[in-house]
C-alpha cells in the first residue's frame, strides 16, 4: 500500500487531524499553568505545591504512554487516539466543579492517563502512514498544533479567568476539546500499514530494553528530559514574576505572553525541514543553544526584553522537540511507537521533575534560580547531541 503523499487529499485531511489532535492535548494539558497564581490565593498553597496541578498530569501521563502505546497495537491507532482526546475533554469540564485542591489533583491525574493516547501514538502513525521525505513536515504540523493549542489554551484560560473565574476558563476549554475531538475523528485517514497484534507483555519489556541500548536513543531520550524540564519550568513561574513588582500585569496580560507560543508553529516546520535538508546532527545542538541564550536573556528586568528572551527560548525549544521526536522514528528499527512512547515518557517526566524542582529554585533564589536551573539543564541536552552527532558519524565513517 501506497503512503500518503503530499499534495493529496489525504495528506491534507491527515495533517488537519493531528493538528486538531495536538491543539486539544496540548490546551488540556497545560490549562492549569495560567491559574496557578489564583490557585495559590484561592486554596492558600505555596507557587511550589501551585505547580503539582501540572507535575501531577504531566507525570501520570508519562507513565500511561509506554500503556497506551501498546495498547494502540492491539485496538488500532484511530480508535486509541479519539478516545483519548474525547474523555480528557469530558474531564476537564468536571474539574471546573471540583471543591478542593486535592480533588482537582485527582482529577489532573485522571487527565494525564488518558491523555497519553494521542502523544503515544500520534508520531508512530506519522512514521507508518506518511511518506518518508514528508515526516519532517507533517512532524513540524502536528507540532505546530502542540504550541497553538498550548498558546491558545493558555490565553483563553488567562482571559475567561481574568472576566469570570478559573472554573469558567476550565469549563470553556473542555467543550472546545470536545469540538477537536469531533473532527480528529472525522478527518484522520484510517491506518494503511498497520497490523493489529496481541500485546506480549515480555516481547514489549524486551522491545523497550532495546531501545534503551541504543546509545542514539537514549541520548534523544536525555534531551527531551532536559528541554522539556527546561521549558516548563520557565512557563510555570514566569507567571508569579510578572504579577509582582515592577510588573504588576493582570492574568489577562499574563496569558497573552503566551502569544509567543505561536513562534513555535514556525519553528517546528522551519527546523524539520531544515533537518530533513541538512541532517538532525548539524541542526539540533545549534537549536538548544539558542533556548540557551533565551533563558539568560530573560534575567534582565525591562520588559520587553524579557519578552525577546522568551520568544527565543520558545522558539529554540520547539524547533529542538520537532528534530529530536522525528529522529526517533528514523533511528528506530522496529517497535516504532515503543520508541516514540520512551521518548515522550522521559519528556514528561522532565516535564514533572523540571516544573516542580523550579518552584524550589524560585522560593529560594527567585528568577535567578529558575535560570540557572534550566541553563544546566541546557547545557547537559547540548553535550547528549553532540554525542549523538559524534556517535552518527562514527557509524557513517565504518559503513
Amino acid at each position: 500500500m501506497s503512503y500518503i503523499q503530499k499534495g493529496t487529499a489525504e495528506f491534507k485531511n491527515a495533517n488537519i487531524a493531528l493538528f486538531a489532535g495536538g491543539f486539544d492535548t496540548f490546551a488540556i494539558l497545560y490549562c492549569t499553568q495560567p491559574i496557578m497564581p489564583d490557585l495559590s490565593k484561592e486554596f492558600n498553597i505555596s507557587p511550589t505545591v501551585a505547580s503539582l496541578s501540572l507535575s501531577v498530569t504531566t507525570i501520570t501521563l508519562a507513565f500511561s504512554l509506554l500503556l497506551f502505546g501498546s495498547l494502540s497495537e492491539v485496538w488500532g491507532r484511530k480508535i486509541v487516539m479519539s478516545f483519548s482526546l474525547v474523555s480528557a475533554s469530558l474531564l476537564v469540564l468536571l474539574t471546573a466543579f471540583v471543591p478542593g485542591f486535592h480533588y482537582l489533583l485527582l482529577f489532573r491525574v485522571l487527565q494525564g492517563f488518558v491523555l497519553a493516547g494521542l502523544p503515544a501514538i500520534a508520531m508512530a502513525y506519522i512514521g507508518e502512514e506518511i511518506e518518508p521525505k514528508s515526516l519532517g513536515m507533517a512532524m513540524g504540523l502536528y507540532i505546530s498544533g502542540n504550541s497553538i493549542g498550548g498558546m491558545s489554551g493558555r490565553i483563553i484560560i488567562g482571559a475567561i479567568t481574568d472576566l469570570f473565574s478559573w472554573r469558567a476558563a476550565l469549563g470553556s476549554i473542555g467543550a472546545i476539546g470536545l469540538a477537536a475531538s469531533i473532527l480528529f475523528w472525522f478527518k484522520l485517514p484510517e491506518s494503511k500499514h498497520f497490523t493489529p497484534r496481541k500485546m506480549e507483555v515480555n516481547k514489549l519489556l524486551k522491545s523497550m530494553v532495546n531501545h534503551l541500548k541504543n546509545p542514539r536513543l537514549l541520548c534523544l531520550y536525555a534531551i527531551g528530559f532536559l528541554i522539556m524540564g527546561s521549558f516548563v519550568s520557565l512557563y510555570n513561574f514566569i507567571g508569579y514574576q510578572l504579577i509582582a513588582p515592577p510588573y504588576l500585569l493582570s492574568p489577562t496580560l499574563v496569558s497573552f505572553v503566551f502569544v509567543i507560543y505561536i513562534i513555535g508553529t514556525f519553528s517546528s516546520t522551519w527546523m524539520g525541514r531544515l533537518a530533513d535538508r541538512y541532517g538532525q546532527s548539524k541542526v539540533l545542538w545549534a537549536v538548544i543553544l539558542v533556548m540557551v541564550i533565551g533563558a539568560i536573556i530573560t534575567l534582565r528586568i525591562n520588559l520587553i526584553i524579557k519578552i525577546i528572551g522568551i520568544a527565543l527560548f520558545t522558539f529554540g525549544f520547539f524547533g529542538s522537540h520537532s528534530i529530536a521526536s522525528s529522529w526517533i522514528g528514523r533511528l528506530a528499527t522496529h517497535d516504532k511507537s515503543q520508541a516514540s512512547a520512551l521518548y515522550l515518557f522521559f519528556y514528561y517526566v522532565g516535564s514533572s521533575i523540571g516544573g516542580t524542582s523550579g518552584g524550589t529554585f524560585w522560593s529560594s533564589y527567585g528568577w535567578a534560580g529558575v535560570i540557572g536551573m534550566i541553563s544546566c539543564f541546557l547545557i547537559a541536552a547540548i553535550l547528549f547531541s553532540l554525542r549523538v552527532s559524534s556517535i552518527t558519524k562514527a557509524i557513517k565513517a565504518g559503513q
